[in-house]
């Protein structure tokens, strides 16, 4: 019997028994991952296709993702739906600027026939002009909708500016664009980037070899027949910018830069540091602005990674009167992560509260699988968090001063602002 009047003991982390998953090459430039090891009767399957927003110099990348699962020539919407419906499938999509998933979750026993089902609906997508027509009045309600807020707004521009030497990765869409939009352009789109830009694909659940044969067999004409091209070296306009939006209460800020990915020999480093100015509820930043200050009800820091690149994002919303106190704050923050030594207190709680982070994110086949995609897009594997670990264990407040004087330079940031000028 376990004597709770004594205390358990507390370990250091120091390894973590991750579990590798099946890799199985379709052809050269496609690959299956399957998560074998899961002890209840959920599937989880992602088709990750080369169909981001990149690809699609008339902006029609998300129309088409929002509606593959619209008809074919035999089905409409409501029978792909309802069939999904009554087998307990559930399908999401979404899109990134270089990859689109779709991702289909159902119950083991019936894996098969949702399999059919989605494949079907995918491979003989037709878009029908009635459901092209209504996606197109929705998507413009949504896009009027969200002009008016200020989170967007400052989105927008944030983007434009950070990939200011790229004209795929700074494209928006614009109202006009909505009366371009055609039904033949979605199709040649669809022919070209998801029945022949099968990248990836995802299994997580106790399956047979039998079903993952069939999947790939199913599957293997849809594969990309060259490697995507992915751009790097971005160049931000730097500086601070304004989007003037009347009437509004609030005001978004977004701050950032390009960086890099975890190929970078400083990408750990530079993890740990932002952690401690934003990406926690203790941070800096949070305490500063919001515990202290009462400027904002949130304000975070991240580090977006894509292919071959990355940026370092800071965002917010204040009251627009406080909009230049905020920023008068961020820089104070940032400056004293330059020229201050972070407290050991500080970095040992950063270091377990990371450590934890890192043990949840591998918690179940589901979350083991998200993080070994997280290295392999990068041509990584496990090995990579076992240096985490170590890293964890080893770096001292001097590392992440000099990490923050070789990276934090405020003149180099992009500063959007989105909102009514006092």
């Amino acid at each position: 019997m376990i004597n709770r009047t004594i205390q358990p003991t507390i370990n250091d982390i120091t390894h973590i028994p991750f579990i590798e998953p099946i890799i199985r090459p379709i052809d050269s430039d496609c690959t299956l991952y399957w998560m074998q090891n899961v002890l209840d009767e959920t599937v989880r399957i992602e088709f990750h296709f080369n169909a981001g927003t990149i690809r699609s110099k008339e902006k029609i990348a998300g129309f088409v993702n929002s509606l593959l699962f619209s008809g074919t020539n035999t089905k409409t919407s409501v029978q792909i739906n309802e069939e999904l419906d009554s087998l307990g499938a559930f399908i999401d999509q979404e899109i990134g600027q270089e990859t689109a998933i779709v991702s289909v979750y159902c119950l083991r026993k019936h894996v098969d026939e949702v399999t059919e089902i989605v494949v079907d609906a995918i491979q003989h997508a037709s878009f029908p002009v009635e459901e092209v027509e209504d996606l197109i009045r929705e998507k413009r309600q949504q896009f009027l909708v969200g002009s008016e807020k200020v989170s967007m707004l400052a989105r927008r521009k944030f983007q434009q500016l950070l990939f200011a030497n790229s004209v795929d990765y700074s494209r928006q869409i614009s109202l006009e664009d909505y009366d371009t939009i055609n039904r033949d352009t979605l199709i040649a789109f669809h022919q070209e980037f998801y029945l022949k830009g099968l990248r990836k694909v995802i299994v997580v659940s106790n399956l047979d070899e039998k079903y993952i044969n069939t999947l790939i067999t199913k599957i293997s004409p849809w594969t990309s027949k060259v490697a995507p091209n992915f751009e790097n070296n971005f160049i931000n306009q730097r500086g601070s910018f304004h989007v003037e939006k009347v009437d509004v209460v609030q005001t978004a800020i977004r701050i950032g830069m390009p960086l890099f990915n975890k190929t970078n020999a400083d990408f750990i480093d530079f993890q740990i540091l932002q952690t401690i100015l934003g990406d926690y509820f203790g941070s800096r930043l949070m305490s500063n602005i919001r515990e202290d200050k009462g400027y904002t009800y949130g304000i975070g820091t991240g580090v977006s990674e894509s292919n071959n690149t990355g940026y370092f994002l800071i965002a917010t919303e204040v009251g627009k009167e406080f909009v230049e106190p905020t920023l008068k704050e961020i820089q104070f923050e940032i400056n004293r992560l330059k020229n201050e030594e972070i407290p050991s207190e500080e970095l040992s709680l950063v270091k377990n509260y990371l450590l934890g982070q890192l043990l949840k994110s591998a918690d179940g086949p589901n979350a083991m699988l998200d993080l070994f995609m997280s290295v392999q897009l990068h041509n990584l594997d496990f090995a990579y968090f076992e240096k985490v670990i170590e890293r964890l264990n080893k770096i001292t407040a001097q590392d992440l001063q000099k990490i923050a004087n070789k990276y934090l330079d405020w003149d180099k940031f992009t500063v959007v602002t989105a909102g009514s000028k006092q």
